[in-house]
């Protein structure tokens, strides 16, 4: 089988420690996490992990079973990137005087669709969402003309099909109550 990019998400309880034994089942089979965001999902006390990283499906479904061994792991999903929609936003701060009689930045930055945050006396802040080739390819020709810094987030996606965990949430329910 062939590697290819999937994007999981594991549903959780918010408890601390959680993200260690998550993150310690991709260590025990030597996968790299090419990408971790963790934040609120859209149900009320239920936390949300996206990672992303470069496996096999026979090894992503086995990473999804081991992960929803997890106590406090509710759910897990994975997904191709065909079946997400997905971002990153990245920051870079470029020195202040690479923009003073310079047409040329300008041009960078409209091209890029990046933004200004802040400007200082030293630096500009600057933003840029994307993809990650998308965002790399800002920063290397940020590098060209100068860059202090540079930061990029982890992959934030929205899966194409309906949420499953609310499915998954609402038969758990039923279960309950026909019990």
């Amino acid at each position: 089988m062939e590697k290819q990019q999937f994007t999981i998400t594991v549903f959780t309880e918010n408890y601390s420690g959680l993200m260690s034994r998550v993150v310690s089942v991709f260590s025990r089979r030597h996968i790299n996490i090419e990408s971790l965001t963790t934040s609120q999902s859209s149900q009320p006390d239920i936390h949300r992990f996206t990672i992303v990283v470069q496996v096999t499906e026979e090894m992503v479904r086995k990473l999804v079973a081991q992960l929803e061994k997890q106590v406090d792991v509710l759910k897990a999903f994975y997904y191709t990137s065909e079946e997400v929609v997905y971002q990153e936003i990245a920051l870079y701060k470029v020195p202040t005087h690479v923009f003073s009689n310079s047409e040329n930045v300008e041009h960078l930055i409209r091209k890029h669709n990046a933004r200004v945050l802040v400007i200082e006396p030293e630096f500009i802040v600057l933003e840029k969402t994307g993809h990650e080739h998308e965002t790399t390819a800002f920063f290397h020709e940020l590098e060209k003309i100068g860059i202090y810094e540079f930061v990029r987030s982890g992959r934030v996606a929205i899966v194409k099909p309906m949420e499953r965990l609310n499915r998954y949430l609402q038969e758990l329910e039923i279960e309950q109550t026909n019990t």
